[in-house]
């Protein structure tokens, strides 16, 4: 039997499936995307993602298995997040592939999506060396996390309240961007200069992130100044959050030794981030692995990967929804 996992991702608004062999090889992928869907409320409309998901996952699993020229019993085994994200999606997803591998005759592996995250470095080709730092920056989740080659994960720091996503969204509708807000506060920070004093939040909160006030002060700028260039706005908005995040980073590496400082999740995709993170692992001596930028935001593929380490560990209890999990948890 070909070594193929199927790997099923719903745990937010996209429907991402992917067929990936352990290397990292992506045999085929598929993402049925909700932007259209929830732009016009500025952010996920919790409800309509889950059955836009009912609606999608099927096709999608299907389209795969076409454009892979595949049979189900070509497969090894079926990977699904089972969280965290919203509960909603994370049932259908995993009700689904539950559903698919009884059917087929699969084992069904319940995929932490943090993990996945993780793994999305190692897709196409192998780059991370162990031990590793990761930052993991996305919509719901950032966090510090040191990572050792046998798959175990310390948490060493969090964010207190708004992610660096949640941030990037927020003030993309301050401006009036629409949704998604990371990639349209990129670009339009690019075009900009940085001449908003805005605060550097949690440089007491050791590891830890907080990015509630930096919005809120954004938020207040705009309410005095309304006529400033929104340029100018994205771009101090854009140089604040990296100034946290890499002042982090570099403190984190400085702590614990480590091989790379791997950079994931969707804020991984801007590339003032890429471009500030070389910088810093050059000065620190470390290499920087970052995702393929078309694997930087959620994806099966990375779930798929992800549940090839499942699969080394025997991990084959039933997939339940869990919307609590840590990068620490399997």
């Amino acid at each position: 039997m070909a070594d193929l996992m199927l790997g099923i991702e719903t745990s937010c608004d996209d429907t991402g499936v992917a067929i990936v062999r352990p290397d990292g090889s992506v045999v085929a992928s598929a993402v049925a995307s909700q932007v259209e869907l929830h732009d016009r409320y500025g952010g996920v409309y919790p409800e309509m993602a889950s059955r836009a998901h009912v609606d999608a996952i099927l096709p999608t699993v299907r389209k795969v298995l076409d454009d892979a020229g595949l049979r189900p019993d070509d497969l090894t085994a079926i990977g699904v997040t089972r969280g965290p994200g919203l509960i909603g999606s994370l049932v259908v997803g995993t009700n689904s592939a539950v559903g698919l591998g009884d059917g087929w005759g699969l084992p069904v592996y319940g995929v932490n999506h943090l993990r996945g995250h993780l793994r999305s470095a190692d897709l196409d080709e192998r780059r991370v060396t162990y031990p590793a730092m990761l930052l993991l920056v996305s919509g719901g989740h950032t966090l510090l996390a040191h990572v050792q080659e046998s798959g175990d994960v310390t948490l060493v720091g969090s964010t207190r309240d708004d992610s660096v996503g949640e941030a990037y969204d927020k003030v993309a509708r301050m401006l009036g961007l629409g949704y998604p807000g990371g990639p349209a506060i990129d670009r339009l920070a690019r075009t900009g200069t940085p001449d908003v004093d805005l605060p550097r939040p949690a440089r007491d909160l050791a590891l830890d992130f907080s990015f509630s006030g930096l919005k809120s002060a954004v938020s207040r700028f705009l309410a005095a100044n309304p006529e400033h260039p929104p340029e100018n706005v994205a771009a101090s908005f854009v140089e604040a959050c990296l100034d946290v995040l890499l002042a982090k980073c570099r403190t984190a590496l400085a702590q614990y030794p480590s091989e790379c400082l791997v950079v994931v999740g969707g804020v991984a995709a801007s590339p003032q981030l890429r471009e500030r993170a070389a910088t810093l692992c050059d000065e620190s001596g470390v290499a920087l692995c970052l995702p393929p930028l078309r694997w930087s935001t959620d994806n099966g593929a990375m779930i798929g990967l992800a549940a090839w380490d499942y699969h080394a560990r025997g991990l084959r209890e039933r997939p339940r929804p869990d919307t609590s999990l840590t990068i620490a948890d399997w």
